[in-house]
């Protein structure tokens, strides 16, 4: 199911929910009923309840979307770190050079081809990428420099192969959900209690108020349902991309 429909079934069965309780409230209520007699005491505890609330949805939303940010700043520097290994093997002998390439390719095109796919699916990275990223290190490092010029490059490649290695780790930490549960419970029932005070104000159904109500209720699903689409990096609507490895690889065309 698309999540962009499940966001429109999500907004439209917050706006029925809030609309029915509204309709069914107003019918059992007396006509000697008097809005205005609603205490100061509620209207102030409304108030203070949707502002908390309200941070508490900001830091939850700029949480998720910081982790989106690293997420997607460890593929950067995973495939920068690659590149450079496969740049700098230049200055090896031809059949050392083409060995590093030929492992940094089969690298790549296992991350970008398959091991992405199981991070949207699994939330986790293979060990086939982590053997296949083994075996560039030993290329590397199994290599003995022949002249003064292989070996100042010698360091910078080890370099580049443990940054690549540190990247991935982090891309593996963050290729599942990065919200805890007992944080999503208090987003959801913050939600209830925060549509449900509209009631605790005596809301009628004139035309203006159950439009806002409806309006009100539809944003409250709207900011949770983008908490949940940032919360996976790599495996939602507005995810992480494999972009950076295209870029510094285009020789490989691995499409988009």
């Amino acid at each position: 199911m698309s999540e962009w429909l499940v966001l429109s079934i999500a907004m439209a069965a917050a706006c029925a929910v809030v609309l029915s309780i509204a309709f069914f409230n107003h019918r059992r209520i007396g006509e000697d009923d008097d809005p205005n007699e609603t205490p100061d005491v509620i209207e102030y505890m409304t108030m203070m309840i949707g502002v908390i609330y309200a941070i508490v949805l900001g830091l939850a939303i700029a949480g998720v979307w910081e982790a989106r940010g690293g997420a997607q700043e460890y593929v950067r520097q995973e495939a920068q770190a690659l590149h450079e290994v496969s740049i700098r093997s230049q200055v090896y002998p031809a059949e050392v050079r083409a060995k590093i390439r030929s492992d940094v390719d089969a690298y790549v095109t296992y991350v970008v081809g398959t091991e992405w796919k199981e991070m949207a699916d699994s939330g986790r990275i293979t060990d086939k990428g982590t053997e296949l990223l083994e075996r560039i290190r030993r290329d590397v490092t199994d290599y003995q420099p022949q002249t003064d010029h292989e070996g100042q490059a010698y360091q910078p490649l080890v370099d580049q192969v443990a940054a690549a290695d540190d990247a991935r780790s982090g891309r593996a930490q963050s290729a599942g959900a990065t919200m805890p549960g007992v944080v999503w419970f208090g987003l959801i029932i913050g939600a209830l209690v925060t549509v449900g005070m509209i009631f605790a104000l005596q809301i009628r159904r004139s035309f203006r108020e159950l439009v806002l109500a409806g309006l009100f209720s539809a944003l409250i699903a709207f900011l949770l349902f983008l908490i949940w689409d940032f919360d996976a990096p790599f495996s939602r609507g507005i995810a992480a991309t494999a972009e950076p490895f295209l870029q510094q690889f285009p020789h490989l065309e691995l499409g988009g």
